[in-house]
Formats: C-alpha cells, sequence, structure tokens
C-alpha cells in the first residue's frame, strides 16, 4: 500500500473520531480495513501519512487542521472560526473553570499525583467543590490512593481531556512554573512611576518591602533569605 493511498483512510479515521487518535491505534484500525489484509501497515507507513496529513491542512485554505493533540490526532477549526463554530453548541462548547477551579486545576497538573489535602494545604482553603468541579469536567481523574498517607487519601491526576482542552501531548509540555510567574512580574514603566507620585502614593520603605520570592527546580517558592541561608 502506497502513502498517497493510505492517507484517505486515515483522514476517514481522524475525521469520524470522538478523540484524538494515536498513531499506533491508526495503526491498529487500518490492519482491519479488509482491502489491506493482503499485506501489513507499519507504524513508519502511518506515521509518514499523518506527517503528509498534517502538512496538508496546514495551508491556510482550509478552516480546520489536523494536529496532534491530547495523546493523539485530531481534526480542529482554526482559532480564527472559533465565533463562528461557538454558536452551534452554545454553553456546551467550553468548560468554563472559575479562578478557584484554575488554581486547583494548575497545582494538580503540577504536583500530581496529588492528594485533596495536600492541595488545601497549598491553597490554604476547602477544595471540595472545586475537586468535584474539575472531576465532573473529567479534566482530571482519580488515579490512585496514597497507601503511605493515614486514611489512605484519594490521589488525582491531570486527564487526556485536560490535554486535550490545553491542546498538549503530555503533563511534560507545561510551562515551567518559574516561566509563569516571570510572565506575571511586569515592571512599572517610568512614567507609571511618576504618576503614582503625582497621585500622591508613597513608595515602600526598605521594611515594608516584600521578601523577594524565588522557584526552586522543584517547583517550590523560597524565599532569597532562606535561599541565602542555604548557600551559607
Amino acid at each position: 500500500m502506497t502513502i498517497p493511498g493510505l492517507i484517505p483512510h486515515i483522514e476517514a479515521l481522524i475525521f469520524a473520531s470522538d478523540r484524538p487518535l494515536p498513531a499506533l491505534e491508526i495503526t491498529e484500525f487500518v490492519n482491519n480495513i479488509p482491502e489491506f489484509s493482503e499485506e501489513t501497515i507499519t507504524l513508519d507507513q502511518v506515521e509518514a501519512a499523518l506527517e503528509g496529513i498534517h502538512e496538508k491542512y496546514s495551508e491556510a485554505f482550509y478552516p480546520f487542521e489536523v494536529v496532534q493533540s491530547g495523546g493523539g490526532w485530531q481534526f480542529l477549526t482554526r482559532k480564527e472560526f472559533y465565533s463562528t463554530v461557538a454558536q452551534i453548541n452554545g454553553e456546551k462548547f467550553l468548560k468554563r473553570l472559575s479562578a478557584t477551579s484554575l488554581e486547583t486545576l494548575a497545582i494538580i497538573a503540577y504536583k500530581q499525583p496529588v492528594t485533596k489535602g495536600e492541595i488545601e494545604a497549598i491553597r490554604g482553603v476547602n477544595a471540595d467543590y472545586a475537586v468535584h468541579k474539575l472531576l465532573e469536567k473529567e479534566l482530571i481523574i482519580i488515579s490512585g490512593r496514597n497507601e503511605h498517607a493515614p486514611g489512605q487519601p484519594l490521589l488525582y491526576s491531570t486527564s487526556k481531556s485536560f490535554m486535550d482542552y490545553f491542546g498538549i501531548n503530555s503533563s511534560d509540555e507545561l510551562p515551567k512554573i518559574s516561566e509563569v510567574i516571570a510572565d506575571q512580574l511586569v515592571e512599572p514603566t517610568a512614567l507609571e512611576k511618576l504618576k503614582s507620585k503625582q497621585n500622591g502614593e508613597e513608595e515602600q520603605t526598605e521594611d515594608d518591602e516584600d521578601v523577594p520570592m524565588a522557584v526552586s527546580d522543584d517547583g517550590e517558592l523560597i524565599s532569597s533569605d532562606n535561599k541565602n541561608n542555604e548557600e551559607k
């Protein structure tokens, strides 16, 4: 079977699937097609066909594209047509997340597998409702129990739907916490500082300054004082 002959069958599989299809699973499907019964389609052939399909639909001519997301391949509408297709499914089109849910989801994504108690220790508030909502939206799953903790509490991890929702293939593609924090730290411009003085806003004194924070390699927040003490 030639790659051009294989491509339309793979396109049909991806189009008909309601979930991302991994290359290995696509290989199994095409080998079950009767007209391919006399030969075995290899994973390399499927991956070559997928590259061709991806390149084909990368042209701006198409309002959709075939991308690898959520652990597999799928057809996705281009972002510039979002407002158009969003009309079809209304409120069901989006898994809307509150700030509380996003905070909880971020903790699970970076600390997984994690217990609800650990989430609450980090956030400082009860996490029952947020965890329930994330389970309901299928963005997280119960991945087991912490057998070393009292009561063997449940462990939570992100789901395949989480990867699909955020357009990634694994948790390794998440940005580092230090990068996320850096994006939030914006130094005020000289004009903004001048406006603050004109409005009578007092500058922070050395005694009132916040302790500078940093992020360790394992994702923990640490103060510069602690860091200096460790270095000593």
